[in-house]
């Protein structure tokens, strides 16, 4: 069984969480393509480069190495603003996006989940899936979430930052964040992970089902 699973949605929406479940339920590895950039936001920081400096996002893009990646490092909010700035070049995207598809391509597929998933990296993905949530409910999981690992925020900065992130990711003129045309929606927003993964389940159960049929 070759099975590609694609998940896009913005900020906070649990698609992360998601595509980590469905990876461990499919036996499939998973990639937060996300981290990519972070990756390459977080080389420039601990460089002192300018995050506006496109040659030195390059350079550090073509640096990166998916089997490297600290998620505990690279999950630093300032990480997260810095990545949203170099994501926008054109160059920087072309190279990771190269490095995800070399990912989904192994053997026996994989989970990918970022913004351009199921439109760009794998636009041939067996399963697309579109997480969302409203940008208020957002806010309060990642509230929570800060709160959870000891630290403080206000809910109304969070959801400013959230508004932001959206408007740059669905704004950019590459890649921008939106739903394949063949994408299953899941509106998050009154789900709980564990509805959310259940209705995930359903969608990509189907899909072998009606493959096996064929």
């Amino acid at each position: 069984m070759n099975l590609v699973i694609a998940i896009d949605g913005p900020a906070a929406s649990g698609k992360g969480t998601l595509a980590r479940r469905l990876a461990d339920y499919y036996h499939l590895p998973h990639l937060d393509t996300g981290l990519t950039y972070r990756a390459v936001a977080h080389m420039l920081l601990a460089k002192g480069w300018s995050l506006d400096d496109e040659a030195a996002a390059v350079e550090a893009a073509g640096l990166v190495d998916l089997g490297g990646m600290d998620r505990e490092a690279l999950s630093a909010h300032a990480v997260g603003e810095a990545a949203s700035r170099v994501a926008v070049f054109p160059e920087v995207r072309r190279i990771l996006v190269d490095k995800q598809r070399g990912f989904a391509r192994r053997a026996g597929g994989a989970v990918l989940d970022g913004r351009d998933i199921g439109t760009v990296v794998c636009p041939d993905a067996d399963v697309k899936l579109y997480v969302t949530a409203s940008a208020e409910v957002r806010a309060s999981r990642r509230l929570r979430d800060i709160e959870g690992r000891g630290g403080q925020a206000r809910l109304a900065d969070i959801l400013a930052d959230i508004n932001r992130r959206d408007e740059r990711d669905t704004g950019r003129a590459d890649s921008p964040l939106r739903p394949a045309p063949d994408a299953h929606l899941l509106d998050t927003s009154e789900m709980s992970i564990e509805a959310a993964f259940l209705a995930a389940r359903t969608i990509v159960d189907g899909v072998l089902a009606a493959r096996s049929d064929a």
